[in-house]
């Protein structure tokens, strides 16, 4: 009994998370995109655009759609979207249905559609990323995504692009040029703000430095930053010198200090440094 109180706390705290995620996603959607009527790529935005046509909220309109995909996913590509992304699929059209029930004549909270779509691409930019740390999405356009990858052999991140810019301009068909424009260009800039709140705030440098003190930087590295490092034989294609090369991944804080140890003690020093996205490791148990 205890081992399966144990087991299922993580899964209960994934699901108060994910339900957080996609309250904040809901809200993005009705406070800021559905006042704006700029259709930022994502089922919803084209559930906003069909409830023009159709005499249903788009709440219900987004919950339709969003079941469709999914059978439809699990038709064509099987059973790869869990429990988590059905129940996030659900619920945001639940809340934004709430939403709808409390704020029956909401209108924009800015007056100004592009305040509005500002505000809900960094908005439901922090719900994605609160998803995604939980191995959640909200399904909608990720299925339309992964049918192009399989099928048309697009690679998912342009297949996300692509069915993004393809929902923006269906605005076309009951909105006005502007808001057409401010769809595709919403579109666009929100998937970069989507990869800066799920990569950007995880992002860390790999450092390579060559350096005649390399014991002096080691010994930072391990001893006052705390962090790992790989040491490589190098050869020099000028002067064919055997140097010795200081690999470590650091995150920013730390990166900062690094730098300016290293400025201090050889300004002279060989560094080169690159970005993480992410990286896996086992580690060491404490002594």
């Amino acid at each position: 009994m205890l081992f399966k109180k144990l087991s299922l706390k993580p899964a209960i705290l994934d699901f108060v998370i994910i339900t957080v995620g996609a309250l904040i996603a809901a809200a993005a959607i009705f406070f800021f995109m559905l006042p704006s009527h700029v259709a930022v790529g994502s089922a919803s935005a084209l559930a906003m655009v069909l409830a023009n046509y159709i005499p249903l909220p788009v709440s219900a309109l987004n919950l339709l759609i969003n079941v469709i995909l999914l059978i439809i996913g699990f038709i064509l590509i099987g059973p790869e979207f869990g429990v988590k992304t059905v129940y996030t699929a659900i619920m945001v059209p639940v809340f934004m249905g709430v939403f709808e029930f409390i704020f029956p004549n909401f209108k924009s909270l800015t007056e100004d559609p592009l305040l509005d779509v500002i505000c809900y691409i960094l908005v439901v930019g922090i719900a994605m990323a609160i998803l995604f740390s939980r191995n959640a999405s909200s399904g909608g356009l990720d299925i339309v995504a992964k049918i192009m990858n399989k099928y048309l052999k697009m690679d998912l991140g342009q297949a996300v692009s692509v069915s993004g810019i393809a929902v923006a301009l269906t605005s076309a068909l009951c909105y006005d040029t502007k808001t057409v424009v401010l769809s595709v260009i919403g579109t666009y800039f929100g998937g970069m703000v989507l990869d800066y709140f799920i990569f950007g705030f995880g992002l860390k440098r790999r450092v390579c430095i060559i350096s005649s003190k390399h014991d002096e930087f080691v010994n930072y590295i391990l001893n006052e930053l705390h962090s790992g490092a790989t040491i490589y034989e190098s050869y020099g294609a000028y002067d064919n010198a055997l140097r010795k090369e200081i690999v470590t991944i650091v995150d920013k804080g730390e990166y900062r200090r690094l730098m300016d140890f290293i400025k201090k003690n050889d300004p002279k020093a060989f560094i080169t440094v690159y970005s993480v996205n992410e990286m896996q490791y086992q580690p060491k148990a404490k002594r």
